[in-house]
């Protein structure tokens, strides 16, 4: 499938260090409103001859799918102008600031008959699949309570100024202080657990700001917050705690409480972390964890490509390349834009719980997601 890039910035670079091993996605166009950002992203991949106007990538109809990797308040925009267009999308997370406007997106792509996912797509890692597998066949019994990290340090306290990507974009800091670790990272959770256990019913939690001055180079438009801690309850009866900040020191372990063990990974970042089952020993009536973990097997996925050295260890062309493979096959995304949108929402009622806390329902719903044959 022909793609464009919409959006040449930091996250972009990610984008082209996996590329090549989807041979299913064919670049032929590349677009950034900065034109200095263009220019150093097409200057290092080579791609000057993609080089194209915004309105003349809609108006090609040889394209078929659009990589929304825009800044988070413009995804609505491109998105639906890429979807009035005719072209499948997948955009970075979230699909949009509001619900309202995730809502619309999704109703225009089944209006139009068009896939549409937004990132992140780790669901279709290694690991994450393991981790499923380990919960069909009930590895660690019956598991009722999941705790969830996504602590990545003080991240305002940490040289990132000098955080560079390949093309030598600097780390976006104004949209990452804006937007807030809520909505740039609980994805990588949520959308797991939401695939494991189905949708969920309700969001309790607390969102604080917990240093509103991030010592940046410049105002900030708005303050979000650096700290949330959310409650998931799930239709199945699970309950998921999730504590994301940039605040707490980097922690990214996430466990599945069972009743005969715990199920766990210490990393959402990478396709190929390994998971451990550590399982309970009833000793003179006092349940302990056995000391000796066990390695969870992880399945291989179907793509014989080495990962390029030094590149990142999610392969962020992974979902869009999935999405054309089953599109070109005749069969549902991997990626459903309901399941998409329901995340969307849940991201959302732990971000707007800011200073407030209090208990949100969650309206959406989604069809059971099926996991990919290669997974086992």
């Amino acid at each position: 499938m022909n793609i464009a890039i919409i959006g040449c910035g930091f996250v972009a670079d990610f984008y082209m260090q996996s590329l090549s091993r989807y041979p299913v996605l064919k670049l032929v166009a590349i677009h950034d409103r900065d034109g200095e950002r263009l220019t150093q992203f097409s200057t290092r991949h080579g791609l000057d001859a993609l080089r194209r106007g915004l309105d003349d990538i809609l108006a090609d109809r040889s394209i078929g799918m659009v990589l929304n990797l825009t800044n988070p308040d413009q995804h609505y925009t491109v998105s639906r102008a890429a979807l009035e267009a005719g072209k499948h999308v997948y955009s970075e997370k979230p699909i949009a600031m509001s619900l309202a406007d995730a809502e619309a997106l999704t109703a225009l792509a089944a209006e139009r008959g068009l896939m549409m996912a937004s990132a992140p797509c780790s669901l279709l890692g290694e690991t994450a699949q393991a981790l499923w597998r380990a919960l069909r066949e009930r590895k660690v019994g019956k598991v009722g309570l999941v705790y969830a990290e996504l602590d990545d340090g003080l991240v305002h306290k940490m040289p990132y100024r000098k955080w560079l990507s390949d093309s030598g974009r600097p780390w976006p800091w104004k949209d990452e202080f804006e937007v807030g670790c809520t909505l740039e990272h609980a994805g990588y959770y949520v959308s797991w657990l939401t695939a494991f256990f189905g949708p969920a019913v309700s969001v309790s939690g607390l969102a604080s700001t917990v240093y509103p001055d991030k010592e940046t180079d410049g105002p900030l438009d708005r303050i979000t917050p650096d700290f949330s801690c959310a409650l998931i309850a799930f239709e199945n009866g699970v309950v998921a705690r999730l504590t994301c900040s940039i605040v707490a020191p980097h922690d990214q372990r996430l466990r599945f409480f069972g009743d005969t063990g715990v199920l766990e990974t210490d990393h959402s970042w990478h396709y190929r972390q390994p998971v451990k089952i550590q399982r309970y020993l009833n000793i003179r009536r006092k349940m302990i964890l056995h000391p000796i973990k066990e390695k969870v097997a992880l399945a291989d996925y179907p793509n014989p490509a080495k990962r390029q050295r030094g590149s990142h260890p999610m392969e962020f062309c992974r979902g869009p390349a999935e999405m054309a493979a089953a599109f070109e096959a005749g069969k549902p995304s991997p990626l459903p834009p309901d399941w998409c949108l329901h995340n969307n929402e849940v991201v959302l009622a732990i971000q707007q719980a800011l200073e407030g806390g209090g208990h949100q329902p969650i309206k959406t719903r989604f069809q059971p997601l099926a996991p990919p044959a290669w997974a086992g």
